[in-house]
């Protein structure tokens, strides 16, 4: 069997690429399995963040307790807050307490102004009721004392007293002016839309 010189040609070719291969294959599997050795170094990182993890696993019952804590102490200093779907319900309660109050003491309290919600704080909105009554000065000092024992966040906003009836020393009452304000959830103030900037 003679070869050509044609299979010659291949066969060479065949042996310098089987060669070249050997040779590349070598080479960059060597560097590979350096950086795979390499990774001793690593360990004390590993130990840092096996560290880590431990400590985290401990806390985390801890963190979870602490959070429970300060969910039930936000739910009971926020039950004064007084729950409503929207601004005018809140505004109706917070008269509706206003006026139960004031017959609790006897007073006839008239009326109802709403101004608009205000933003009070970051999270939270007042809803205000401006009411009128005449009455004795006790009765408005006893009622201002009663509206202190009920659960909702009231406080007087503005009071304005003037003098109604001096005719006699047994009658001496006087017109009151009140606005009283409740703490209310931020949702329910009104967004205020100003001038768009260019």
């Amino acid at each position: 069997m003679t070869l050509t010189s044609r299979d010659r040609r291949a066969l060479i070719l065949l042996g310098a690429g089987a060669l070249a291969i050997v040779v590349v294959r070598f080479a960059f599997y060597r560097d590979s399995a350096a950086a795979v050795v390499e990774s001793s170094d690593s360990i004390p990182l590993a130990e840092q963040r096996l560290a880590r993890l431990r400590q985290a696993e401990v806390s985390g019952p801890a963190k979870q307790a602490l959070l429970n804590r300060l969910s039930a102490e936000l739910a009971l200093r926020e039950k004064g807050v007084i729950q409503a779907p929207t601004a005018q319900q809140a505004q109706a309660q917070l008269l509706e307490t206003i006026r139960r109050v004031g017959k609790g003491e006897g007073l006839d309290v008239r009326g109802g102004e709403f101004p608009e919600l205000r933003p009070l704080g970051d999270d939270y909105g007042e809803a205000a009721v401006s009411v009128n009554f005449e009455c004795r000065i006790e009765q408005l000092v006893n009622f201002l004392a009663a509206l202190t024992r009920e659960p909702e966040l009231v406080a007087t906003d503005d009071v304005r007293i003037s003098a109604a009836n001096m005719k006699t020393d047994k009658d001496k009452t006087v017109m009151v002016r009140l606005t009283l304000a409740g703490v209310v959830p931020k949702s329910l103030v009104p967004v205020k839309k100003g001038l768009m900037v260019f």
